[in-house]
């Protein structure tokens, strides 16, 4: 067969690694030399100066004729990578964005290139297997005393709560231990300020309630308040979900789970924990304990593309018993017929809402083979390590206070007087000047700069010029 035109070659079959290399090298250096012009966290000027460098780098995107494959790899990935705010930056720290292990990234590629579908076996024979072992060696991580636990992959936090919701939905329809009196009604969730959105953008998708916020003053969601609000419910026999966080957006923080869980027990609701920051704690021995009580959850959101350093998109939703999953089973007589089900074709189309999906867990995979659970645990005390020194330094700083002392990696503070004004005015300089790339959170008293680490390798000078660089823009 002849060689077809780069462009246009293969990326699977014996010759697609061949295929592959040469433009390979193209994307490295591109990546290399984007990188190289950024010099910084995120590329200076703001949005309209970024707007007119890929204009001019890039359109037209469609031409009538082709520039070529590698001068299309050069053009598109220098100027995405010139144009990228870079959380392997260690001053690129506002949001749960983090910077993904090389090893990820290198997996991905394979995966990219194999591009198995998820949705039946006979397009991801070994994909599905690897997906099915990795999913339930990390549900016995949440649920370690649990029989068969499970776990689904998801594309993040955001898809795991949806799903959280709708089993819960579903559970209490037909009749699990967790149902009160009247599953006819509908579901009612109840949650707290703190929560994420997805709570109730979830409840807003299945024609749900409005979610029952309950105040998080100081941003945790307290015992006495859950117990009130349930005590007082508008309909106290209706079915039930407790939603409770560990790791918030905002500060990190995570709720008390036992109590939470005691709670939920004592009203008959359903309990979900939305760990999708703080799940990997569990691979931490210095900090697997502030997670106690998750494996008293129903459900439970995990999220690898924050503390487990994974190319988006790496979500999980765990569960201590497939059962719970029966309510996705789905037939498409394409994908999964009654007859290949019988005679021993895996069925997957009940493994998520979606039908193709990619083989996400490879990346996951070779990273829980290549570290394993304590060389992961060693890069989450390292980031937690980070914040707590980082937390030391604005304490000691004449200029600044600090919120409260970290419970994660995500450290709050803001210099001594400024007003929220202020605040936000520092935030948009350091970004328009490339500079630095820092998040905001509302607080009771007013709004804070919210550093985010997720980096495992930063190091204390990288923190102590993050806090000059505030410093340089604070009024006089």
């Amino acid at each position: 067969m002849p060689v077809p035109p780069a462009g246009t070659a293969l990326a699977g079959g014996t010759n697609g690694p061949r295929a592959l290399r040469p433009l390979l090298d193209t994307v490295l250096e591109a990546l290399t030399t984007g990188a190289e012009d950024r010099a910084g966290p995120l590329p200076a000027g703001g949005p309209d100066t970024v707007a007119r460098v890929v204009r001019d780098a890039c359109s037209p995107v469609l031409p009538d004729h082709g520039t070529g494959p590698h001068e299309a790899l050069r053009t598109l990935v220098h100027t995405l990578a010139a144009g990228a705010a870079d959380p392997a930056d260690p001053h690129c720290a506002a949001h749960l964005h983090c910077p993904p292990l090389a090893l990820a990234t290198a997996a991905d590629l394979a995966a990219s290139a194999l591009n198995p579908s998820m949705d039946s076996w006979d397009q991801a024979p070994a994909a599905s297997e690897l997906e099915a072992l990795t999913c339930r060696e990390l549900a016995t991580q949440v649920y370690p005393q649990a029989t068969d636990p499970d776990a689904l992959v998801t594309t993040g936090g955001t898809e795991s709560n949806q799903l959280a919701v709708l089993l819960a939905r579903e559970a209490t329809r037909h009749g699990t231990p967790a149902q009160r009196a009247d599953p006819a009604a509908p579901l009612q969730i109840v949650c707290g300020a703190n929560a994420h959105h997805s709570i109730h953008r979830a409840a807003w998708l299945m024609g749900l309630p409005q979610p029952i916020t309950v105040p998080t003053p100081d941003g945790i969601l307290t015992p006495d308040a859950v117990h009130t609000t349930l005590a007082h419910l508008p309909d106290p026999t209706g079915p039930l979900l407790l939603t409770a966080t560990a790791g918030t957006t905002d500060a990190g923080i995570i709720d008390p789970l036992p109590a939470l869980a005691d709670l939920a027990d004592h009203y008959g609701a359903r309990f979900h924990v939305d760990a999708a920051y703080g799940g990997p704690l569990l691979f931490s021995d210095t900090h697997q304990a502030a997670l106690t009580g998750l494996a008293r959850a129903h459900t439970v959101t995990l999220d690898l593309h924050k503390l487990g350093w994974q190319p988006v998109a790496a979500g999980l939703l765990a569960v201590p018993d497939p059962t719970t999953l029966a309510p996705l089973a789905h037939s498409a007589a394409y994908l999964n017929a009654d007859d290949d089900t019988e005679a021993g074709l895996p069925d997957l189309l009940g493994r998520s809402l979606r039908t193709t999906r990619r083989p996400d867990i490879l990346k996951i995979a070779v990273t829980l083979k290549a570290l394993g659970r304590h060389g992961l645990g060693e890069l989450v005390d390292r980031t937690l390590d980070a914040a707590r020194t980082l937390a030391d330094l604005i304490e000691a700083h004449p200029r600044y206070e600090l919120h409260s002392r970290p419970t994660l990696s995500t450290v709050l503070f803001r210099p001594t007087g400024a007003d929220d004004a202020a605040l936000a005015t520092i935030r948009r300089t350091l970004l328009a000047d490339g500079h630095a790339v820092l998040g905001r959170a509302a607080t009771s008293d007013g709004l804070r700069l919210k550093v985010t680490l997720l980096n495992p390798h930063t190091q204390p000078g990288d923190l102590t010029t993050l806090l000059n660089l505030v410093e340089g823009h604070i009024p006089r």
